[in-house]
């Protein structure tokens, strides 16, 4: 097998040659470039394409440049597969597999991580501190998480896990799904998406961004929910629409938010600036908020995620290389 990985990072580079080590027949190269029109000429001669990153494959000439050097599988070393384009996949017959099961707890614990910096209200507090002021003022006084109703807002393989963590520490987890899980039934309650919205005290997003989700979560929604709920999207940007958010801090509509995910992460996301003015204004406004905690798509960046995130993808490259079945086709 002859593999191109894009948009290699130093921490991944060790699980690939400890795979070159262990498999030697295969020739497996990689490039920090991500996959565009300008750099799809780089895989010509491969078997097998994998990227992970943020920014959309939306060219057709990437398409029809990996078919035309007869490539026909995609590998994705992420969860979400929003970044590629359906219409040329269906038109070129690529197969795009995923890599969704590397590592859920991960992105449970910083979601369990995110909703305590909020119900603490660490962010206020630090800000407190920074003005050296070390009074324990009434309007900081917190609760615990076994008094709060968690809702998710997508019960896969990421979402089960939140919802076992927050169970585990004595919460009530409420859920929507389309599909209901029955093993997550000894510690979720399925409902409909309305009542999760209003019933939450925690509201965490781990759905895929499919078609018609985006701004799943708006004014409609944050008007319905309790004023001191705290909002946690790990999943996709678009599916909240940012300007409400804001909107709905500022109107104290809900009480907080906790974001690894904008809309506008492409942007700014790993890239270092040296002044504020230069990020997107909605970043701007929602930095200003001590009430807001912002990461930069890193729920996932844990040493196993990155680990499982190359081993996973290169096993189904090389199941589907040898004409097996992927563990995790998304379109076969």
């Amino acid at each position: 097998m002859k593999a191109l990985l894009y948009n290699i990072t130093p921490e991944q580079m060790p699980h690939v040659q400890s795979w070159r080590k262990h498999h030697p027949d295969d020739e497996i190269e990689t490039t920090e470039d991500i996959l565009d029109a300008q750099t799809v000429t780089q895989a010509q001669g491969f078997d097998v394409a994998s990227v992970m990153q943020v920014v959309d494959i939306a060219d057709e000439a990437v398409y029809q440049k990996l078919a035309d050097y007869g490539i026909k599988h995609l590998a994705l070393r992420s969860v979400g597969y929003n970044i590629v384009n359906w219409k040329y996949v269906h038109k070129y017959h690529m197969l795009i597999t995923t890599t969704p099961a590397y590592s859920p707890r991960a992105i449970a614990e910083n979601a369990l991580t995110s909703a305590m910096f909020l119900l603490r209200n660490w962010g206020q507090i630090f800000q407190n501190e920074q003005k050296l002021n070390f009074v324990r003022e009434p309007n900081l006084m917190s609760d615990e998480i076994y008094n709060q109703t968690v809702g998710i807002i997508g019960v896969g393989r990421i979402g089960s896990a939140v919802a076992e963590m927050f169970h585990a520490l004595g919460a009530k987890v409420i859920a929507y799904d389309v599909v209901e899980n029955a093993a997550n039934e000894a510690f979720v309650e399925y409902t409909d998406f309305d009542t999760v919205i209003k019933e939450a005290d925690i509201l965490t997003l781990h759905t895929p961004l499919d078609p018609g989700m985006e701004n799943m979560i708006s004014s409609e929604q944050f008007k319905q929910m309790k004023n001191s709920a705290l909002v946690i999207n790990q999943a996709r940007g678009p599916l909240i629409n940012t300007v409400d958010l804001i909107d709905a801090l500022k109107q104290g509509e809900i009480a907080g938010a906790a974001l690894d995910v904008l809309t506008e992460e492409n942007e700014f996301f790993e890239k270092q600036f040296t002044d504020m003015s230069e990020l997107p204004e909605t970043y701007q406004e929602l930095a200003k908020m001590p009430n807001v905690v912002i990461t930069p798509h890193s729920a996932y960046y844990t040493k196993t995620s990155v680990k499982n995130m190359i081993e996973h993808s290169l096993i189904d490259m090389k199941r589907v290389y040898e004409g097996k079945k992927p563990v995790y086709p998304v379109n076969l």
